[in-house]
């Protein structure tokens, strides 16, 4: 069972907006990535699903986040059926985020109050997506499918529609300025900020200066739009 409810998990992806993307295989270097992440105040992380037998690390993670912290999200990605979202959410997923649109997630997100991000790359499936009950739906990937202005175009005619690019957000300032004065609501970041060099090194402080700064232009960049 989730720890937290549907609402709060939304309303603090849309707060910070900036959602730390990661897979690792080792269950301490992944608590490590997590501690990292947090300390510099990204407390909503998602966690892929990769790799063989990764669900039996993401419980053993999940359990451990809910164990030292009280206020930190920890969700799965890469999902693309039923099953394995079902297992995850199980597993004390919070959130679900997929590359494509699957209905039969979409279902069994709606049943257990769990948002569902799916992957959208047309105004069509985004569409879909809002039909199903996706509050926010993820852009993927987020480059090829047309960058900011993809999403500065569909919010045109939709401004309503809460996006999250994932897939092309560099860890910059000038990557995180263009996506968020386009109109996207919140950013998945992945190898750019929880780079693989950085964590072959050990240097997790580095990536939690990083996540810091990335929420500092995040703020920066929103406050230009008011």
């Amino acid at each position: 069972m989730a720890k937290f409810m549907k609402h709060v998990v939304i309303g603090k992806i849309l707060e910070l907006g900036l959602v730390p993307v990661f897979y690792n295989g080792d269950l301490d270097t992944a608590k490590n990535i997590v501690k990292a992440c947090v300390d510099g105040g990204a407390k909503v992380v998602e966690f892929t699903n990769r790799g063989d037998f990764a669900y039996q690390v993401f419980t053993d993670l999940a359990k451990w986040v809910n164990k030292e912290y009280d206020d930190v999200i920890i969700g799965v990605g890469s999902v693309i059926d039923p099953v394995t979202a079902g297992i995850y959410i199980n597993s004390g997923a919070n959130f679900v985020v997929g590359p494509v649109l699957n209905p039969e997630i979409a279902k069994i997100c709606n049943r257990r109050k769990i948002p569902y991000s799916p992957g959208c790359g047309s105004a069509t499936e985004i569409s879909l997506a809002e039909e199903l009950g996706c509050d926010i739906v993820k852009v993927f990937p987020g480059t090829q499918v047309g960058g900011p202005a993809f999403i500065k175009a569909i919010r045109g005619p939709c401004p309503w529609v809460l996006l999250m690019p994932t897939g092309g957000v560099d860890a910059t300032r000038e990557s995180i300025f263009e996506w968020i004065t386009a109109g996207a609501a919140a950013l998945g970041i992945g190898s750019k900020l929880v780079r693989k060099d950085l964590v072959k090194a050990g240097d997790f402080e580095a990536i939690s200066k990083k996540a810091e700064q990335c929420l500092k232009w995040i703020k920066e960049a929103r406050a230009t739009l008011t």
